[in-house]
């Protein structure tokens, strides 16, 4: 059987002309060979131990994006369990596993109710020194708030779009695609148009204020 994208249990590559045991040899395997969602759950529950390993919980969420994105479905409780535990995540301070906890929140959020529990998790973030966590942070959250939180938010995007570091300006720009696509266009036109105005400002301030070369 040819390997695919959707097909995790064939080989990524077999040779072709050799006798059975140089191609048992040579035959290269996905790493999500055998995955179960069942398994990858309960590996999930090291996100509860409170001497967090980094690379593992990297790895348990890899194998988590990679269920959803083949298809795979959880329920409301799965979802919500997962999602909990990702949260707890925030505690360790490796860049590498914040990044894949963005897009673990991001892919996992089960509904509104469990926004309101990573949102301040989220926000902090937002004021990092670190431009990674600020940048993601807002990418995260405009992808999960929904409308009521859309204005508790508007303070920190305005900040952001301001920004001295281009990738958290941009990551505003950005972001305000999707909320007028998954806001309703009134109210996102009326939340950003303060964003809009902050940017404004500051580019005139800029252009007033002497250069350094004058």
């Amino acid at each position: 059987m040819a390997a695919t994208a959707q097909d995790s249990l064939a080989p990524l590559r077999s040779g072709e002309g050799k006798k059975d045991e140089d191609r048992d040899e040579e035959t290269e395997y996905s790493p999500f060979y055998g995955i179960e969602k069942g398994a990858v759950l309960q590996e999930a529950r090291i996100f509860h131990d409170p001497n967090l390993d980094p690379r593992r919980c990297s790895q348990v969420i890899t194998k988590l994006l990679y269920l959803l994105h083949q298809g795979e479905t959880f329920t409301k409780k799965e979802a919500s369990d997962v999602f909990f535990a990702a949260t707890k995540l925030f505690q360790a301070k490796d860049p590498h596993l914040r990044r894949m906890v963005y897009l673990c929140i991001k892919d996992i959020c089960p509904g509104s109710d469990e926004v309101i529990i990573v949102t301040s998790s989220l926000m902090k973030d937002m004021n990092s020194r670190v431009e990674l966590y600020r940048s993601n942070a807002v990418r995260v959250l405009c992808q999960i708030v929904d409308g009521q939180l859309l204005a508790q938010i508007e303070r920190y995007l305005k900040q952001a779009v301001v920004d001295k570091s281009p990738v958290v300006a941009a990551s505003v720009l950005v972001s305000a695609l999707h909320l007028i696509k998954h806001v309703s266009r009134d109210q996102a036109a009326a939340e950003l148009a303060g964003t809009a105005d902050a940017a404004a400002a500051a580019a005139a301030a800029d252009a007033w204020w002497p250069s350094k070369a004058a």
